[in-house]
C-alpha cells in the first residue's frame, strides 16, 4: 500500500515538478534562442525562469529568515526595471539553472525545517505582511505554474516543442495542423461573429 504524503511533502513534489517542467524548456536551445523576446511584453525563456527563482529564494528564504545567501544584484535599489526577467551578456544558461538549483535547495530546506504553520512577514504585501508557511508555499507553487505556462508557450512559439518535459510525452496524438484548421473554422461560426460585408447595390 502506498503512504500518503504529507501536506509538505506533497508541495515540495508539486513544486519540484513545476521547476523541473520550466528547466526542460531550455533544453536543445542556444543562449540566442533562449534570450529572445517572443511576445510585445518580452517574454524570454531564460528570463522567465531568472524571475521565478528570485522570487522562490525570497518568499520561502528571506521572508522566513532562512536567507540563502544567493545575491540577487537584479532586485538592488537602482537595478533597471524588470531586470528580473531578462539576463545580461554576462549571465549564462548555467547561472541560471543554478540559481534554479539554489532555490529548489532554499525550499527543501525551508519545509523540512519548519512546520507549515510557521510565520513569517512579506514586507512588500502591505496591510497582510504576517503569513504562513502554507500560504506562501502555495502562493509560490500558483506563480510557478503560471510561469511553466508562459513558458509552455514561448518555447512553442520557438521551435513547436510541447509537453511537460520531453516532446509529446503528455499529448495526444492528433494531427495538429488539421487541429488548428477545424479551431479556425469553429472561431468563424462564433455567434456575433461579423458576416461579410456586402457589396451590392
Amino acid at each position: 500500500m502506498n503512504q500518503i504524503p504529507t501536506p509538505a511533502e506533497t508541495l515540495r513534489k508539486y513544486l519540484d515538478e513545476a521547476r523541473d517542467g520550466m528547466l526542460s524548456k531550455l533544453d536543445g536551445l542556444d543562449e540566442h534562442a533562449l534570450r529572445w523576446p517572443h511576445t510585445a511584453t518580452g517574454a524570454n525563456l531564460l528570463g522567465i525562469l531568472k524571475h521565478a527563482a528570485s522570487i522562490e529564494l525570497g518568499y520561502l528564504g528571506d521572508c522566513f529568515d532562512r536567507p540563502s545567501g544567493v545575491p540577487l544584484p537584479w532586485f538592488d535599489e537602482g537595478a533597471e526595471l524588470n531586470a528580473d526577467f531578462w539576463c545580461t551578456p554576462d549571465e549564462t544558461v548555467d547561472d541560471i539553472r543554478a540559481l534554479t538549483r539554489a532555490a529548489q535547495q532554499t525550499i527543501r530546506a525551508t519545509l523540512e525545517a519548519l512546520p507549515l504553520d510557521a510565520v513569517g512577514r512579506v514586507p512588500w504585501w502591505t496591510g497582510r505582511e504576517r503569513v504562513t508557511l502554507h500560504q506562501v508555499a502555495v502562493h509560490t507553487l500558483t506563480d510557478l505554474a503560471r510561469h511553466a505556462g508562459h513558458m509552455d508557450i514561448v518555447r512553442e512559439l520557438i521551435d513547436g516543442r510541447v509537453g511537460l518535459r520531453k516532446e509529446g510525452d503528455n499529448m495526444p496524438e492528433i494531427d495538429w495542423q488539421a487541429y488548428r484548421t477545424k479551431l479556425e473554422r469553429l472561431a468563424d461560426q462564433a455567434p456575433g461573429r461579423p458576416g461579410p460585408t456586402s457589396t451590392g447595390s
